[in-house]
């Protein structure tokens, strides 16, 4: 399966072709997003960037929907939020390939639910486990889910964190298992349950990729004494 290291691989050449990646990748990781904000992080005209987006749109990469009135509205155009659809992110390497979903069916059919549940339990302690030392004991408490969402990152998740209202949100706005992951919802169940382990609290997985969702959405509470995390190997807590 592929993950980031696709991304720049799969960048068309020219410079439309570059700046409609730049657009696209925009609508990836900071999407729904209007066309103006676009314009102000590219740095080029809102014309140039709708040019883009409805090329985008054009080619069922990209869908638009009304942003939300916020008072008495004005003359013009209604602003429109824009993000990628399943077609669209292809471009950043969400591509799948059939022998995985194939070999966790024969896992599920030889093993039942529980092979499945192992099985995606040590895929995402591995993950998690690479990244264990420089979040857990390299950072504070208060700095890890930003720590978790460089990780995540670097691993092919697009991710960010942000604050919300009483907690962090952790965004992921690429998936690199959401296929699979919609017929084995274990994969997202076992990685949500990791999260709470790595940042000693409790977590709530608010929505998916692989339920159709735009981003896969955990939202962290926030805690002045949060748990320690455990050693998933055994042992004294880290």
């Amino acid at each position: 399966m592929k993950n980031a290291g696709a991304f720049e691989a799969a960048v068309p050449q020219g410079h439309d072709g570059r700046t409609r990646h730049t657009v696209a990748r925009l609508l990836l990781e900071q999407g729904p997003i209007t066309a103006a904000s676009v314009a102000e992080r590219v740095g080029i005209s809102q014309a140039a960037v709708r040019r883009h987006i409805d090329a985008l749109v054009a080619d069922g990469e990209a869908t638009g929907r009304e942003a939300p009135r916020r008072g008495q509205r004005g003359r013009g155009r209604p602003a429109k939020l824009f993000q990628l659809t399943e077609q669209g992110r292809a471009r950043f390497g969400h591509a799948y390939d059939d022998l995985a979903v194939a070999a966790l069916r024969f896992l599920a059919e030889q093993g039942g639910e529980e092979a499945v549940r192992a099985f995606a339990e040590r895929r995402v302690h591995a993950l998690v486990d690479r990244h264990r030392q420089a979040i857990v004991e390299q950072c504070e408490p208060a700095e890890r889910t930003k720590a978790l969402a460089a990780a995540l990152s670097r691993e092919g998740y697009a991710a960010s964190a942000r604050a919300a209202g009483a907690g962090e949100q952790l965004c992921q706005h690429l998936c690199p298992v959401a296929h699979v992951a919609a017929e084995f919802p274990q994969l997202c169940e076992t990685e949500t349950a990791a999260f709470a382990d790595l940042l000693g609290t409790h977590v709530q997985r608010l929505a998916t990729i692989a339920r159709g969702d735009a981003v896969c959405t955990t939202h962290i509470p926030k805690s002045s004494t949060p748990n320690t995390p455990r050693d998933p190997h055994g042992g004294e807590p880290a």
